[in-house]
């Protein structure tokens, strides 16, 4: 191979005894904390050395620095041997491995970023490589950076259809900046994995999917070297290390056995260090340097103060859907900010993010119907606040993302999801393309703010205060046009809704969101010529909820609110307001989607399915009658 020196003997004769340290942390760590995965650790212990004490380039004292390498311990449950590497690498004092999983310790039992060298929380099995992907990709098109990332897989893991439709991306965007390296230990939770050490098998699947694939004995420091150096000079492909090891490696009676998968090494533990420790030439202060000198190439990039380029430019009751509205701001902030990006699953022309793909190319990710990783990719993407990443697809479709999403909250994202074709009101395409639990999906993310615009105007400022805001976004968009309510000029924020109808005279409050806000207006209008007044709510977000507003509005209006949804009842609109008053005396009356629906036309399905105007006004009447 060109230009690949092979590393002197005292090198590899250190990097071997450093894989033996981490092996013993490993082993003395999860006996501390009374659990954890030592064996799972050991299978990887040569290939942590030579990626922490040889191969990346890293600062101690920024690990995440820009121009840093990246690397994502897709198989989380090995954490104790990433925490050690970082110890001895002289991050942090060996000593605080004892520390592992303890309730006032940030050594959590998978890495969290809660530790300023973690970029992403894993753990969740399937969902690295889509991470590492997102920040490959950043590296290559978007920084043109030097950096390279790294992911390591467990095999079990590798039985996940993500893993397929991350290592799909990888290949066909050409990202040879990332190298994938495949923990073959042969053994799973509770029984062998379904290849084993079939590891031909996995190199012709990493091959057909586009990758360098390089078989190696995991155990092996020359091997490794001379694999992870033919990585880095690999062009136009990624490259896929198929690490032949095994679970418990070095362990003896433990070494690949079954029933020592999550178990601390308990009577054993004494033993096998002493064995460990006999396998170690160096007692002594490592004699290589973790540090590699950084290529500081990567450009300076600050998130913030995202504005749209130009304001809202609509006429009062012109008709234009909020997903029309979605893509038009898209393309707006993008021009103010050249990290504003843009990922879709195929469906750019639906939820308009092509709008942003028309305007800048370079700028738009265009990831296949595959949201698992559409959405692991953004989340890579957003990493060490390198792009301010929006997401789309049809609503209903993020609910098979809904894990990686829920993965994304804990890594501490920042990511914007954009969901267009909710609720009964899409029509004729039915049951299969409805969003219909995607506020409820959204409303459970831990600091999430959701957005439902229910114009235009306000559509375009959900999408510029989410580029601006911390944590997961959800912002829903609907399908049919509906008019313009708000002028341009007028101002939103998080927590804050709208007063849309009212008077001294109001008697009872009704809430819609989106087309259902329509119908609400249409039947305080209808009321009104009875001689019955309603006031109407816009709640803009749903998550934060405005409950001071709400509360202010019931009580004007005599306690009586009637909560109108294109949702299923459960986890929506309804629901959160009720969550909201839940300690005030008023009535609630809820109308959402009751079943399962069918296709039709859209009016006829907000009537069929109970949230049009006339059921509204029905609800109203009710409630004023108790």
């Amino acid at each position: 191979m060109p230009n690949f020196h092979k590393a002197e003997a005292k090198v590899v004769q250190e990097l071997k005894d450093i894989a033996h340290r981490l092996r013993i942390h490993s082993i003395t760590s999860t006996q501390a904390s009374k659990s954890g995965h030592p064996t799972s650790c050991a299978s990887i212990a040569e290939i942590m050395s030579v990626l922490y004490f040889h191969t990346m380039r890293y600062k101690l004292s920024t690990p995440r620095d820009a121009s840093s390498d990246r690397l994502i311990l897709s198989k989380g449950h090995a954490a104790p041997i990433l925490y050690a590497a970082w110890a001895e690498a002289g991050l942090f004092p060996v000593e605080d491995l004892q520390n592992l999983r303890k309730i006032d310790s940030d050594l959590e039992g998978h890495p969290t970023p809660r530790l300023n060298f973690i970029d992403v929380g894993t753990g969740s099995l399937g969902q690295g490589v889509a991470v590492g992907c997102g920040m490959a990709y950043v590296g290559k098109y978007f920084d043109k950076a030097a950096y390279r990332t790294y992911v390591i897989v467990g095999d079990g893991e590798s039985a996940e259809g993500s893993i397929w439709e991350s290592m799909n991306f990888a290949g066909h965007y050409g990202l040879d900046n990332l190298c994938v390296i495949f923990d073959v230990n042969r053994l799973g939770q509770s029984d062998p994995t379904c290849l084993q050490h079939k590891v031909e098998v996995y190199r012709k699947r990493a091959e057909s999917f586009g990758f360098n694939a390089i078989v190696v004995d995991g155990h092996d420091v020359e091997e490794l070297l001379k694999a992870f150096y033919e990585a880095s000079i690999t062009k136009d492909k990624p490259t896929a290390l198929i690490a032949k090891t095994f679970k418990g490696k070095f362990f003896p009676n433990i070494e690949d056995l079954e029933n020592w998968h999550g178990k601390p090494l308990g009577d054993k533990a004494d033993e096998v260090i002493k064995h460990l420790n006999g396998l170690i030439h160096n007692h002594g202060p490592l004699q290589i340097s973790p540090q590699k000198p950084l290529q500081d190439d990567v450009p300076v990039v600050t998130l913030g103060n995202v504005k749209l380029s130009q304001p809202p430019a609509y006429k009062l009751g012109e008709s234009v859907a909020t997903r029309l509205a979605y893509g038009t701001a898209l393309a707006k902030i993008a021009a103010n900010h050249p990290r504003v990006i843009a990922l879709d699953g195929d469906t750019k022309n639906s939820t308009f993010s092509d709008k942003l793909k028309n305007a800048y190319p370079d700028r738009y990710v265009e990831c296949f119907i595959a949201e698992q990783n559409l959405v692991g990719v953004a989340i890579g993407a957003a990493c060490r606040d390198r792009t301010i990443a929006f997401v789309s697809t049809f609503a209903t479709f993020f609910t098979r993302a809904f894990d990686q999403i829920r993965m994304g909250a804990i890594s501490q994202t920042n990511v914007n999801f954009v969901g267009s074709h909710c609720g009964v009101s899409i029509g004729e395409d039915g049951p299969s393309q409805m969003g219909l639990e995607d506020i409820a999906l959204f409303r459970t993310i831990p600091g999430s703010t959701v957005f439902y615009p229910s114009d235009a105007v306000s559509c375009e400022r959900a999408v510029e205060l989410a580029a601006n805001t911390k944590g997961v976004c959800f912002i829903r968009t609907s399908r049919p046009n509906t008019a313009i309510l708000y002028g341009n000029d007028d101002t939103f924020e998080i927590g804050k809704l709208r007063v849309v109808k009212q008077s001294a005279e109001d008697t009872v409050l009704l809430i819609g969101a989106g087309v259902t806000l329509y119908e609400a207006l249409d039947a305080a209008n209808q009321m009104e010529k009875a001689g019955v007044h309603a006031r109407v709510l816009d709640l803009f977000t749903i998550k934060p909820i405005d409950r001071d507003g709400i509360i202010k509005n019931a009580k004007e209006c005599g306690g009586r609110i009637v909560t109108v949804e294109d949702h299923y009842k459960e986890g929506g609109v309804g629901e959160a307001v009720m969550s909201a008053v839940a300690d005030q005396r008023f009535i609630v009356k809820q109308l959402a989607v009751p079943t399962l629906p069918r296709s039709g036309p859209p009016t006829v399905l907000l009537d069929m399915f109970g949230i049009s105007a006339r059921h509204v006004v029905a609800a109203a009447q009710e409630i004023l009658k108790l």
